[in-house]
């Protein structure tokens, strides 16, 4: 039997998911998102249009293959409307090729107040939520309490109605907004929507195609330093991200994953509060924010920025059992003279290679080892052999510290600028 090969990110979200799955789809016949809800933004670019997808699947437009939302996935109908009708106004023939576990929770009108209510009574403490609601259906799911794709053919208006009653009463503790009346007309006429395409025993489809010998790719949402068990707690997502996540949420035993294949930037970002040890607050974090045009795909938040964390790669790369890298953004260092890269964390003195238990910035100094940058354009480039000889020694240096094969390079947001180094 086949394995699935997963696919995600390393660092905090934002490392490119989207642009990548896109390109390595053509080698699958599936692809399947196992965790996240719409504040994930996977960005697609290619023959001059840019596509933003946020529940959907990255491998939608490569037409010949099966795109599955899995059960780890938080589903909003409102929004996955939207972005459904929007692929098939560009000739996505979506309800061909997309399917929708029956145990994929669903994002009430009630939890989008209510993560707006919680983050506001967090006061200064704030994890800084995108407000879609996230935060509170995984709370419903785990205390038992939520809504799934397949309870919308099964008494649902009883079962909305109990859960929307517990919401309302934990908003009117908050002082929150219970007003949601406009919103859930939508929210319905969006169900109806959703009950045209084919909603399934994802765990049964997806064991199934493997058997038949079909190729799959699991694709995960925002990153694994925004892991909840792994991450910088508190300030990560409410789901794991990292590659156990692929197993509950799609209903995969661990013997089934294949190649792992972590993506990362040349550099660092982070959106929202929480630790970020290479942070740069001074001009050259504000030239690699404009640079790489660092701005949220779904919320248009600024990025902090900063040079690339090797510390908390190591820790990705172990947590994650990578096989293969992607480094992608590396266009966005091509103008500078030297490159910097956090190899180890000072923390009260003391030197160490482990990512600590609790990162608490002002206590901890990230230790730099400096390289000679490439000063070359590398956007136009497309083979290994056209790399200027300082950008390969920046991926020697990488691959020394991380012991992980970079198997493929990205050199600017398009489709073309994706450069294969090694095996996929």
């Amino acid at each position: 039997m086949n394995k699935v090969d997963v696919l995600l990110g390393l660092q905090w979200g934002d490392e490119g998911k989207g642009k990548v799955v896109d390109v390595l789809t053509p080698r699958y016949d599936v692809v399947a998102r196992f965790q996240g809800g719409p504040n994930a933004g996977h960005t697609l670019e290619f023959e001059g249009k840019k596509y933003v997808l946020r529940s959907i699947p990255s491998g939608i437009f490569q037409n010949n293959n099966v795109n599955i939302i899995g059960n780890g996935v938080v589903l909003d109908p409102i929004l996955f409307m939207d972005e459904a009708k929007a692929l098939e106004q560009s000739g996505t023939d979506i309800k061909k090729i997309l399917k929708i576990s029956k145990k994929t929770h669903l994002i009430m009108p009630t939890h989008r107040r209510l993560d707006a209510a919680q983050e506001k009574a967090k006061g200064d403490s704030k994890i800084g939520t995108t407000g879609k609601g996230i935060g509170p259906t995984y709370t419903d799911k785990i205390s038992r309490n939520g809504l799934r794709v397949g309870d919308i053919f099964s008494n649902f208006e009883q079962k909305y109605a109990i859960a929307k009653a517990k919401h309302i009463a934990t908003l009117t503790q908050l002082g929150g907004d219970t007003d949601v009346a406009e919103l859930e007309a939508q929210w319905m006429e969006a169900i109806d929507y959703m009950k045209g395409f084919d909603i399934i025993d994802s765990e049964y489809v997806v064991n199934d195609l493997l058997a038949q010998g079909k190729r799959v790719l699991c694709e995960g949402a925002q990153g694994t330093m925004l892991d909840v068990d792994f991450g910088s707690y508190p300030f990560v997502t409410s789901s794991n991200t990292i590659t156990a996540g692929a197993c509950t949420g799609l209903g995969l035993a661990p013997n089934k994953i294949g190649d792992v294949y972590g993506i990362f930037k040349a550099y660092c970002t982070r959106v929202g509060s929480g630790p970020f040890p290479t942070e740069l607050f001074d001009e050259t974090g504000k030239l690699i924010r404009d640079l790489g045009h660092e701005y949220g795909a779904v919320t248009g938040r600024e990025r902090r920025c900063g040079w690339v964390d090797l510390v908390a790669l190591r820790y990705a790369i172990m947590i994650n059992g990578v096989t293969k890298l992607i480094m992608m953004k590396s266009d966005v260092l091509d103008g500078f003279e030297t490159i910097k890269a956090c190899t180890a964390y000072r923390i009260n003195g003391q030197e160490t290679r482990q990512f600590p238990f609790d990162v608490v910035d002002g206590e901890l100094e990230p230790v730099y080892e400096e390289l000679k940058g490439w000063k070359t354009d590398m956007t136009s480039m497309k083979s290994p052999e056209q790399f200027p000889a300082e950008f390969n020694a920046y991926i020697d240096f990488l691959e020394r510290e991380l012991n992980v094969p970079i198997c493929i390079v990205s050199v600017g947001p398009d489709r073309s600028q994706t450069i294969i180094r090694g095996e996929i």
